[in-house]
């Protein structure tokens, strides 16, 4: 049942998950210039410094 429930809680996250997959870099507010100096830009999946631009 457990196993189940994660597999059931990975599908809705992907399934809702805003951009549907998308990098991050290009909806983010720190996107321009040198305001990121993270090694994933641009390319990143997952951000600890992620602002939405909206």
């Amino acid at each position: 049942m457990k196993r189940w429930m994660q597999w059931l809680g990975r599908f809705w996250r992907r399934l809702f998950a805003m951009g549907g997959g998308a990098p991050l870099c290009d909806r983010c507010k720190w996107n321009y210039g040198n305001a990121c100096r993270r090694p994933e830009r641009p390319n990143a999946m997952t951000c600890p410094d992620f602002q939405s631009k909206r």
